[in-house]
């Protein structure tokens, strides 16, 4: 019987790849998305995409509001900032970081992982290509796991948990190449901060740069549709 994992899917390209891995990796994998108020709600078809494609065991998706406090151009009625320079993306911390998200999602993970018999949880965050959030740096994934292992029953009782960010130090280039050897299929994800009511991606915004660039770093075209040519 494989040993269970929690994965935190969130229909983008780096969540689907570590979904991936850790199939990869002999994990039975347990998806976990959520219903957050985000205005890009379509990256929650590509999750179901995503985990219907790779035949995941479950797919929870939780329903949690943050706009009810806003401050985020994701849930809140601030323009999604685009046609950012590198520089400027990697420019401090972005309007597109929702306060303390990844700090609630994992910790509804070790929930979940805690009523499947999982004690490991993967999660797609990268240190490298990425906007500058401070919930994706090596230093907090490490605290989180400290702190897991201080507040669950599991981690009590011995059964140390472990959190697994296998992309942490992978720029966007080396996790295409890395999912592309593992099968995943990137025509199924999303990961743009404003599609269109199609769920086509803007190509304008961050995320939807960085993605770009990793596709081109990696030498292959990227699979989802653009409003326009990018």
């Amino acid at each position: 019987m494989k040993p269970r994992a929690i994965v935190l899917l969130s229909g983008g390209l780096d969540s689907a790849t570590a979904l991936a891995i850790a199939q990869h990796e002999g994990f039975e994998p347990y998806a976990l998305s959520f219903r957050y108020g985000q205005r890009h709600s379509v990256e929650l078809a590509a999750a179901h995409r995503v985990a219907a494609h790779r035949g995941v065991a479950r797919h929870v998706v939780a329903d949690i509001d943050l706009r009810v406090f806003g401050g985020s151009a994701l849930t809140d009625d601030i323009p999604v900032p685009k046609d950012s320079t590198p520089e400027e993306i990697a420019a401090g911390i972005p309007v597109t970081y929702i306060p303390a998200r990844n700090t609630v999602f994992l910790s509804f993970a070790l929930a979940y992982a805690e009523t499947a018999g999982a004690f490991d949880i993967f999660t797609g965050v990268n240190a490298v290509d990425y906007s500058g959030y401070p919930d994706c740096r090596p230093e907090y994934l490490e605290a989180f796991e400290a702190m897991a292992n201080l507040a669950t029953r599991a981690g009590v009782e011995g059964r140390r948990l472990r959190l697994r960010s296998p992309l942490v130090r992978l720029t966007k280039g080396e996790i295409i190449k890395r999912g592309l050897e593992l099968g995943v299929d990137y025509s199924l994800t999303s990961s743009c901060y404003d599609p269109d009511p199609q769920g086509r991606a803007c190509g304008r915004c961050d995320t939807c740069r960085l993605r770009l660039k990793g596709f081109a770093e990696a030498g292959v075209p990227d699979p989802i549709a653009y409003r326009s040519a990018v």
